[in-house]
């Protein structure tokens, strides 16, 4: 089905309805923490970062806090993420750049400019923040749904997801279709067993005609 011919941003309606305005399932209280808990993330699972989240944010409550502080005092708080050596460098180096919570950038050149901040995890803070989208968030579900419903062909490079989706799709729909299509694969479209009856889109899935 090529894309020229399907209208997908009418077909995803639905979809997008369903989950438009929906929390991230990082549970973070404000921008600071929703910085650092999103460059925790990377390889990691959300559900691991809210576990350590408030026994950090305790300590650094703030970028300030973090910017007077060291990698070597940051670690023992971090050390169950993975890479936590390397995010711990990450992290003391932007905060002592911007300082204070108010100087976090919120455009994709900005964040993207932050150690550890890619395009995934700018779209994630940049959705979650309410400012307009310049790309589509393409996360490790994202990456293995999309293709399922037959918008894109099957990659499982993110940055190409990404530039696929944001061909195919309307640039109106770019800030909530990436988590809403996220939503669908951590809830309903599971690796195994995804939950044809429940999915909002089953009607024009690829995987659910062939399954």
């Amino acid at each position: 089905m090529s894309k020229e011919t399907t209208n997908w941003a009418e077909i995803l309606k639905p979809l997008i309805a369903k989950y438009k305005g929906k929390q991230h399932p990082l549970d973070y209280k404000n921008t600071f923490q929703l910085l650092v808990m999103v460059i925790l993330s990377a390889q990691d699972s959300d559900a691991n970062i809210n576990k350590i989240a408030p026994a950090l944010f305790e300590t650094y409550p703030n970028l300030e806090s973090l910017s007077v502080s060291n990698v070597e005092a940051l670690i023992p708080h971090i050390s169950k993420v993975r890479n936590f050596g390397t995010k711990a460098n990450w992290l003391i180096e932007i905060a002592q750049i911007i300082k204070k919570d108010k100087n976090i950038p919120l455009t994709m050149e900005g964040l993207t400019a932050l150690k550890g901040v890619g395009r995934k995890s700018a779209n994630v803070i940049m959705r979650e923040t309410k400012q307009p989208a310049e790309g589509i968030i393409a996360d490790l579900h994202v990456i293995r749904v999309a293709p399922r419903i037959g918008i894109i062909p099957e990659t499982k490079d993110g940055n190409k997801v990404e530039k696929l989706l944001m061909q195919a799709l309307p640039k109106e729909i770019w800030g909530e279709v990436g988590m809403a299509i996220s939503f669908l694969g951590r809830e309903t479209c599971r690796p195994t067993n995804p939950k044809h009856s429940e999915c909002v889109v089953s009607d024009h899935c690829e995987y659910c005609k062939l399954h």
